[in-house]
């Protein structure tokens, strides 16, 4: 039992009717709770999915309609990444309303195990990866939560043994009640401060995956990150990765955990700094959720990477070509860079109202920069007089200024360290067209 009481889904009210809201709409029509649903901008497709399943639909409410819609509600589900800014939140705090989050209704309705992940950087990649470790050693786990699948969702098939779930920071900030048996935290590093109202705000949403942490529970922490270790659980289950220390650890050229080697490193097919870092995080919680060692070790031998993630795009004139659109963060942008001799960085885009200056740091390797989108002026303020940089108003001269300030062995990077939004929907569409325009040129 949660300890959540089931009574407040009386009158249910969703805020934000997208992937997650329509999963938790579904959820709650299909066990007998008719919810009502609010979005800013309203789609015919909402609209339709709204009309199927019998909810009312309201769509761009005025603040005083919203206040009533919040006076009549029992609960309050908005949808992750709404901003701390919405009018929502003031109205609900106003009126005493519970929120909850999709985390909170999965606890009410299944009691499967969970194996909690979060991070400022790498949670995809590594929630994927213990995924298919435990898919290798005969449990059947899915990727679940900040993914394409929302937990809620994912709770109607009864044939799943685990669910590995990536919790962003969104969802963390509004459930009451996420318990996971496993509970990871990779990193720390500002970010999504165009979202939660302070930094501390985002530390905090990151540090509650602890909160619900049984004593037979395992958390797992990231040894050189002060910040992560500094809110991690005293308790004898807690277990410590890092790249030459801890439980976890790369040790005379091995990947080695508690019962020693588990495979060498140069068995990995990405084995930067930050590959190892995560091939460690992926041991350790993969193990605690009960994989085989065989299972986590055929899991990394086989990962060769995930799109946009420093995917290499091919190599021409001796320059290689890298896409890390999904870099959108200096922390992330960071650990790519580490991992070249020579870069020629191509960064910009919308800021998250992030401090870029941490960039700087990163002279040498980076040896020249092509700045774009709204962040340009920014990132051309930070690398003046350090390394050569251009400014590009568009993709198509940026890979071309990047071409011409390429020499013999440099990587070139695009690792943006801001979203996409000025010029792109997300960031998978700004890496399709990088790539493109790439292989276009030279191939």
């Amino acid at each position: 039992m949660s300890g959540l009481d089931r009574r407040v889904l009386a009158r249910p009210l969703i805020v934000g009717f997208g992937l997650t809201g329509q999963a938790v709409a579904h959820a709650l029509v299909a066990r007998g709770h008719s919810p009502t649903i609010v979005d800013d901008r309203p789609t015919d497709e909402a609209m339709e999915i709204a009309t199927e399943i019998g909810a009312l639909f309201v769509g761009e409410p005025s603040t005083d309609e919203l206040r009533l819609l919040v006076g009549n509600a029992t609960v309050g589900l908005p949808a992750p990444g709404l901003p701390d800014h919405h009018p929502f939140f003031s109205i609900a705090a106003a009126a005493g309303l519970p929120i909850w989050s999709e985390f909170d209704l999965a606890s009410l309705w299944d009691s499967r195990p969970l194996v909690g992940i979060t991070g400022t950087n790498g949670k995809t990649t590594v929630t994927l990866l213990v995924t298919d470790a435990l898919e290798r050693s005969g449990i059947h786990a899915v990727a679940v939560g900040n993914t394409e699948v929302p937990l809620v969702q994912a709770i109607a098939d009864p044939t799943i043994d685990v669910f590995v779930v990536e919790a962003s920071s969104f969802r963390l900030a509004h459930s009451q009640h996420f318990a996971p048996s496993v509970a990871a935290w990779l990193n720390f590093a500002p970010d999504h401060l165009d979202a939660h109202a302070t930094l501390d705000e985002y530390l905090e949403a990151k540090a509650s995956i602890f909160a619900h942490l049984g004593e037979a529970g395992v958390a797992v922490v990231n040894g050189d990150d002060p910040v992560v270790m500094a809110h991690a659980p005293a308790m004898p289950t807690t277990v410590v990765i890092g790249q030459q220390a801890g439980d976890w650890r790369t040790e005379n050229g091995a990947l080695v955990g508690p019962d020693g080697p588990l495979l060498r490193v140069d068995e990995l097919p990405r084995n930067q700094p930050h590959d190892l870092l995560n091939a460690a995080a992926v041991a350790a919680i993969a193990s605690a959720a009960g994989a085989s060692p065989s299972g986590i070790a055929d899991a990394l031998t086989s990962f060769t990477g995930f799109e946009h993630r420093v995917q290499h795009v091919g190599t021409w004139n001796n320059v290689s070509w890298y896409n890390d659109s999904k870099a959108t963060v200096p922390h992330a942008t960071a650990a790519a860079v580490g991992g070249f001799d020579s870069v020629v960085l191509i960064a910009g885009g919308r800021n998250k109202g992030l401090a870029l200056d941490s960039l700087a740091a990163l002279v040498p390797p980076i040896r020249a920069v092509v700045a774009t989108g709204d962040a340009a002026p920014e990132i051309e303020a930070i690398f003046a007089g350090l390394v050569p940089v251009r400014t590009a108003d568009s993709m198509a001269a940026a890979i071309a200024f990047a071409d011409e300030l390429a020499e013999d062995g440099d990587a070139v990077l695009l690792s943006p360290s801001c979203t996409s939004y000025d010029w792109y929907k997300n960031y998978g569409q700004r890496g399709q067209d990088f790539m493109a325009r790439v292989r276009s040129r030279f191939a």
